[in-house]
């Protein structure tokens, strides 16, 4: 089941590298997050059973949040590709902060509850990995984390 959940997750994050609609960014990065839940708790570690609890209930605020967000630009402008919405912040200031706000919490910036609930996954994955001797989902999860900034930004 992990191996399916590492699949999923490398692939979603390829997938959303190409896309230029900002309501399929939020629902892909959604399936990476709950993916990354999956892995936790198939982990039978109980910090990847606290992390996975803490990031769906993370993940449950944010992508609400985005999903909100997003559907308020095209409410207003009609459409979710990010190539029209450049310059938004100097004609809607506060909704870019709030965007940013979100966005950082998405990629789990410190501070926020994905941070730490992505930091209990990786330490028990680590965990995990080094029990079964199998380092390449140590790997494999960390490229996944680090793609997550990079499709965010």
């Amino acid at each position: 089941m992990q191996t399916l959940a590492l699949i999923s997750i490398i692939y979603c994050s390829g997938i959303i590298m190409r896309q230029v609609d900002l309501k399929k960014i939020v629902a892909y990065s959604s399936i990476i997050h709950m993916n990354l839940a999956i892995f936790g708790l198939f982990s039978f570690n109980v910090l990847t059973l606290q992390g996975a609890l803490l990031l769906m209930f993370g993940h449950g605020l944010t992508s609400g949040a985005l999903f909100f967000l997003v559907g308020m630009l095209y409410d207003r402008y009609k459409t979710k590709l990010i190539l029209y919405f450049s310059g938004l912040a100097v004609v809607m200031p506060v909704y870019a902060f709030i965007f940013l706000f979100f966005s950082f919490c998405n990629i789990g910036f410190p501070g926020s509850l994905n941070f730490s609930s992505e930091l209990l996954l990786f330490v028990g994955i680590i965990q995990y990995s080094f029990l079964n001797k199998t380092v390449l989902f140590v790997i494999l999860v960390s490229v996944a984390l680090f793609s997550s900034v990079c499709y965010s930004m």
